[in-house]
């Protein structure tokens, strides 16, 4: 993939440093993440973006930890 350098405010900047921190991501990796949320809510209207971005983190796990999806009503019975 190839790179580019674009102007981003401070703050911004510093916003996503923190985030950055405690989501175990590069600041340059904050920001697409959440450049990637942004485009798919407004892809999406109907989603919360919390799902959005939830959703996007769980795409990016490996597909060996993941487990499947079992429903509540094949448990029960």
């Amino acid at each position: 993939m190839s790179t580019i350098s674009v102007r981003i405010d401070e703050g911004l900047v510093s916003d996503a440093r923190i985030a950055a921190k405690a989501e175990f991501r590069t600041v340059q990796g904050q920001v697409e993440f959440w450049a990637k949320v942004g485009r798919a809510a407004l892809d999406n209207p109907d989603l919360p973006a919390s799902f959005i971005a939830e959703s996007l983190m769980s795409m990016a796990e490996p597909h060996e930890d993941s487990t499947a999806f079992v429903p509540r009503s094949a448990v029960n019975t």
